[in-house]
């Protein structure tokens, strides 16, 4: 399984950001995908879920602003960020793992697939 994300970038408080990850390889549609990040200084963090079901779980400190999509003809997991604040600045990485999703908030360790990270920078 490969996965790639891209659609970072620098942009000011307030405003939106989609990212995206390609999957490619032995990856299914029912397998378990989440974006983490990591801030400077940090650890990694879960923030949203997409499980086998299609049910999907947030951080508290994203909720409401954030939201987790997949499309399953083109292999895409995406991740909506909307009203961004200085604080979601981190590199944000997409991660998957075999079938259900194993615990809520979700460990890094449970994951096997990793992409390389897409880097987000919100400015005051």
């Amino acid at each position: 399984v490969r996965l790639k994300e891209s659609g970072g970038g620098s942009l000011q408080a307030g405003g939106s950001l989609m990212l995206s990850c390609a999957a490619s390889g032995n990856i299914y549609s029912s397998d378990c995908m989440v974006w983490f990040r990591q801030a400077p200084g940090k650890e990694r963090e879960g923030i949203a879920l997409l499980d086998t079901d299609g049910s999907t779980s947030y951080a508290d400190s994203v909720k409401g602003r954030f939201t987790i999509s997949k499309d399953n003809a083109n292999n895409t997991l995406y991740l909506e960020m909307n009203s961004l604040k200085p604080e979601d600045t981190a590199t944000y990485y997409c991660a998957a793992a075999r079938g259900w999703c194993s615990v809520v908030p979700p460990r890094t360790s449970d994951f096997p697939w990793w992409g390389q990270g897409t880097q987000v920078t919100v400015s005051s």
